[in-house]
């Protein structure tokens, strides 16, 4: 069990029950005499995806999840899903529909990922912050290009459209964010 004075950023705790993820956290206090201190919480249901918002009581009790999270590696596409592996346990997970089109476009075979366990059941896939990839197609370079606020289109290896310097050649590896998908650097 929890109480509100546990919560924190990442935490994850068992609300209707599904594992949720805290994403923020915000604790109010009330002006008038006897009221109850108030913590406003956003919180991410790793199960159906949706970011939900509640208000708890100082003091009020939540239930732990049954939620573990385990080193896995993305092994391959088997159509519109994706197979992992639990890296500890050696079982494999599939992950189909939105969530692994959400994800896909950073996964190579072998990627190394973290895996968020409830039940005996995937629910969420972590990935890493950067990945490396290889740019299959973009215009060609220009000539006395510098790192300017110039860029161009270019498709990576996993089918992944993004916007580079325009000095980079098609089969030049790159680094780019899987939180929004940008280009950060060279590899």
């Amino acid at each position: 069990m929890f109480t509100t004075s546990d919560f924190k950023k990442g935490l994850v705790i068992q609300l209707d029950g599904a594992p949720c993820l805290i994403v923020d956290v915000t604790v109010s206090s009330p002006t008038a005499r006897g009221a109850n201190t108030m913590v406003k919480t956003k919180y991410r249901n790793l199960i159906t995806a949706q970011v939900l918002e509640k208000t708890f009581r100082s003091g009020d009790k939540v239930d732990e999840a049954d939620f573990e999270r385990h080193k896995g590696q993305f092994l391959y596409t088997d159509g519109a899903a994706g197979m992992f592996m639990d890296l500890e346990t050696y079982d494999q997970f599939e992950m189909a529909g939105n969530d692994f089109r959400d994800v896909s476009p950073f996964l190579l075979d072998g990627t190394e990922v973290t895996l968020g366990i409830f039940e005996g059941r995937m629910v969420n896939v972590d990935l890493p912050m950067t990945v490396e990839l290889t740019v299959t197609e973009t215009a060609p370079a220009l000539r006395n290009a510098t790192a300017t606020a110039e860029t161009k289109d270019a498709i990576l290896e996993t089918g992944l459209k993004i916007k580079v310097p325009p000095y980079l050649e098609s089969g030049e590896r790159v680094k780019v964010d899987t939180r929004d998908g940008r280009f950060i650097s060279r590899a």
